[in-house]
């Protein structure tokens, strides 16, 4: 699957300086953002990926955002061990965690899908 919604860079910056370089290497990215792209997907049942070329501009950072923060999450649970303490790594969980569903929210509910479409 390739990397459809958001970049490797998009994710690594969401996850901090402190990130684990081993974590941040490249198999572990890429299954990542797989596992992010489909989480939004099944999420919002709405199969953007398949759908991505022809979203607007609007759409496509909403799911740039929603998936970088979703893979930074699993970046940084998969190895704390670089932050410099629990609480930073939990202050980014959480941050990355309301960005998340934050846009899920808006790309599920019927009033922010209308206005997506242009209904």
């Amino acid at each position: 699957m390739a990397w459809t919604m958001c970049s490797s860079g998009a994710m690594e910056f969401k996850a901090g300086v402190n990130a684990s370089l081993t974590v941040l290497s490249g198999a572990h990215m890429q299954s990542f953002n797989e596992q992010a792209e489909s989480f939004i997907n099944t999420a919002t049942r709405i199969n953007y990926t398949d759908a991505y070329d022809s979203l607007n501009d609007d759409v496509k950072k909403i799911l740039e955002d929603a998936v970088s923060a979703k893979g930074a999450m699993m970046i940084i649970n998969a190895d704390m061990s670089g932050y410099t303490s629990r609480a930073e790594a939990q202050t980014m969980l959480d941050v990355n965690y309301t960005v998340l569903t934050d846009a899920i929210k808006l790309l599920s509910d019927k009033k922010y899908t209308d206005f997506i479409d242009g209904e």
